[in-house]
């Protein structure tokens, strides 16, 4: 139940009492909010980066003297749009720049000493990192050993020892408090490109639409600039000056209407991101920097062409993987190992993180998909959830492994084929490990309780008004208590669709990749409310995280007792494990202590509020 004071909050920004009391379980303050829905300035960028001058000043020398600046990126959206972007930008101050991207099949990721010496060769006399650099210590020592400068702009952990550079623009390196920690590689050169285009700002023509396509593709947490940057330039993006990314808009079948960040994350990016995974990333920077309306189409149907085959090769790999754990008696719920590994010699390197990710959400498991190369090794994709950390898992497995590196909840290695089976052995004890010590079960956690009777247009437009959503700041996740399913339909893909009404509200409702097969009649439901845009007239819809049997009684744990709940005619029954019941009035009133009636204890003040939201009769 909200506090009187949120009350008086949502009232003064005409937010519902749902959405307030989201931001307030988020830990927001007041500031917090009003930031979130009017974000500040951005602060004079050069008083957070040190190197920032440096590099500009020499950036902008290159450019007056006819050098060719090669800006190397990496094959994800990033770092593809990273590269278009400064790209696009130098040409258009008059200078000359190259795209310099390594394979993701031959090369692997980052800068490297071939790549630099090829460049060398080709006259090249200043580099530009972006989105990756600042681990390359071998090509960057090889760069200083041939003579040629570098310009670093990296968001990645930056090492002990940092490697030799001539300017260096860090996230990490700004002001603990900065707006600019949280960028991306994309915000790190949109931040330069700005400081170079200010006595040319035309140059900078378009610059934030890759801003906002890196930044939603690479999900940086939207906190700072990142949010400021995004809100801004998401309402333009479908007005783009790029033919290039007109093409692709046009490609993706999003009518002419300002995007959003769903929009960007599940139809752009992944048409982006499908050929840096698949084929030649600098086929993307072209698309993005071409002026040539003719080209853009044709390299926009190239990444329409490279989606749908790696959507091909992800449903392949998928149905595949799931037959060989079929084929050894494991399915969702029945005998599955702590870990899960599978190798195959033709699986497609650019894609198996994908299937892997779909694999770990249907099982609930870290999973590991390895695929061969022709050196007789294999390269892996490591997904896991919450429970278990990839990135110490693969550090205490290190001697077994030729390369490795990631996060908690994702990462890569390489491994010869005779360590694989050890490999296994050492990852499935640490993962069985990690299920005695934590909780392994899916926590479904809503933030609110919102009745269907609520959801309506005018609730989604105020929800957006604090967008854009995303890494920091996720789509508010709802409940719903003792909804009525209506209708229900498996769909393919592993989809199911339902109707669900709650007194007189009905609605659509979808839930991707839906494991659990037919739900029962009168469920609560966990969803987020969004626009089903497929028919000629977008209509809500609301989109299922979970299903559960609607629950008239709740049993809450509080200081070591149990505590059984239900609601009851104008108040709430609560009952202990000695059978002892006390019927609390429901709404509690506002003055603790109201004349006439016995004084609540704090504590049973404090289990009638959970177990009203527990409920679903308080917010």
């Amino acid at each position: 139940m909200l506090p009187s004071g949120d009350l008086q909050l949502a009232e003064q920004l005409d937010l519902p009492q749902a959405l307030v009391a989201v931001l307030r379980r988020r830990g927001h303050s007041d500031p917090d909010i009003l930031e979130i829905l009017e974000p500040a300035p951005a602060p004079p960028p050069e008083q957070h980066f040190p190197d920032l001058p440096q590099a500009v000043e020499r950036l902008r020398r290159a450019i007056a003297d006819g050098e060719t600046v090669a800006v190397c990126g990496d094959y994800d959206a990033d770092g593809m749009t990273s590269t278009a972007l400064l790209v696009g930008v130098v040409q258009r101050l008059g200078g000359v720049a190259t795209a310099a991207i390594p394979s993701r099949m031959e090369e692997g990721y980052g800068l490297n000493s071939a790549m630099v010496e090829r460049l060398h060769q080709e006259g090249v006399g200043l580099l530009v990192t972006v989105d990756n650099g600042i681990s390359a210590r071998p090509a960057l020592e090889r760069a200083q050993a041939l003579g040629v400068e570098v310009i670093v702009t990296d968001h990645h952990a930056i090492p002990a020892q940092c490697p030799p550079h001539l300017a260096l623009l860090h996230p990490a390196l700004t002001p603990a408090e900065s707006p600019y920690r949280s960028l991306a590689g994309v915000g790190l050169a949109y931040l330069l490109a700005c400081c170079l285009c200010k006595h040319n700002p035309a140059a900078l023509a378009s610059s934030r639409d890759l801003f906002c396509i890196g930044t939603v593709a690479d999900m940086a947490p939207l906190h700072g600039v990142n949010r400021l940057w995004l809100r801004q330039g998401l309402t333009q993006l479908h007005r783009s000056s790029l033919p290039g990314l007109q093409a692709l808009i046009r490609s993706a079948g999003l009518a002419e209407r300002p995007l959003d960040e769903e929009d960007v994350g599940f139809q752009l990016a992944p048409r982006i991101n499908a050929v840096g995974r698949l084929g030649d990333p600098r086929h993307v920077v072209e698309l993005l920097t071409t002026p040539s309306e003719q080209r853009a189409m044709a390299m926009a149907r190239f990444c329409e062409d490279s989606n749908q085959q790696r959507r091909d090769l992800c449903a392949a790999i998928e149905a595949e993987a799931l037959a060989l754990l079929e084929a050894d008696g494991i399915a969702p719920g029945v005998r599955v190992p702590p870990f899960l590994l599978l190798v195959q010699n033709h699986w497609h390197h650019g894609v198996i993180g994908i299937v892997a990710a779909r694999l770990m959400e249907r099982f609930g498991r870290p999973v590991a998909l390895l695929a061969g190369d022709d050196q007789g090794r294999f390269r892996a994709s490591v997904r896991a959830p919450r429970w278990f950390a990839v990135d110490a898992a693969l550090q205490s497995c290190g001697e077994l492994l030729e390369a490795f590196g990631g996060h908690p909840a994702a990462g890569g290695f390489t491994v010869v084929s005779h360590r694989v089976a050890p490999l296994q052995e050492r990852l499935e004890q640490q993962a069985a490990t990690a299920l005695q010590q934590g909780e392994s079960a899916l926590v479904v956690a809503p933030e609110a309780h919102l009745s269907l009777e609520q959801v309506n247009g005018a609730f989604l437009k105020t929800l957006r008004a604090l967008a854009p959503f995303g890494v920091g700041h996720p789509v508010p996740l709802f409940w719903s208590h003792n909804c009525r399913v209506l209708r229900q339909q498996g769909l393919r893909g592993g989809h199911r669709r339902f109707e669900l009404a709650c007194g007189e509200a009905r609605f659509p409702a979808i839930a991707w990749r839906w494991p659990h097969g037919p739900a029962p009649q009168q469920v609560d439901v966990a969803f987020r409310i969004a626009w089903d845009r497929r028919g000629a007239q977008p209509r809500l819809q609301l989109e299922v995280e979970a299903l559960r049997a609607a629950r008239q009684e709740v049993m809450i744990h509080k200081q070591g007792r149990r505590y059984w709940c239900r609601s009851t005619e104008g108040g709430i029954q609560l009952r202990n494990g000695s059978g002892q019941q006390l019927t609390v009035p429901w709404p509690l009133p506002e003055d603790a202590d109201p004349p006439q009636q016995e004084p609540l204890h704090p504590y049973v003040r404090q289990l009638a509020i959970q177990a009203a939201t527990d409920l679903g009769l308080a917010v």
